[in-house]
């Protein structure tokens, strides 16, 4: 079913940019609670993207890397905002990782709707991203 492999794809591309996401703010955290939470939301990530990954190979389908305009653009954003080098760097990750999440919820949200003929186990892992997501976001808030 193309919109099942559609589906994951997206997903997968997500999952890997999450996880490079925070990958590229850790070194920068300063409280130790905040960079606990960023640890536990990239092994979800990466736990679910192995999930996804599974999947596509049972759909005999490759991944997808994330979209190298919007990674990079991440990456300067990051990197000019975390420039700074102070413990304000927390508040800036927060609000960093709180934009890439509703970008991935909204995307995710889109593809849902877009692939509709993706089979129910691709469906639940998109929503499980998305949760996943919702939750970071959440999460976040007493950061800003």
């Amino acid at each position: 079913n193309t919109d099942t492999i559609q589906l994951l794809k997206e997903c997968d591309a997500g999952s890997k940019m999450a996880v490079t996401s925070i990958n590229d703010v850790l070194d920068d955290v300063w409280d130790e609670k905040l960079k606990k939470l960023l640890i536990e939301s990239k092994d979800h990530h990466e736990k679910l993207g192995n999930e996804i990954h599974s999947q596509l190979n049972k759909n005999c389908a490759d991944g997808k890397e994330p979209n190298m305009m919007a990674r990079g653009m991440s990456w300067m954003k990051t990197n000019v905002k975390l420039g700074i080098g102070t413990e304000d760097s927390d508040k800036i990750i927060a609000d960093l990782m709180t934009d890439g999440c509703n970008m991935g919820v909204k995307s995710l949200n889109k593809y849902l709707n877009q692939y509709k003929k993706a089979d129910e186990k691709s469906q639940n892992l998109c929503m499980r991203l998305i949760k996943i997501e919702e939750k970071l976001c959440e999460d976040l808030e007493a950061y800003l």
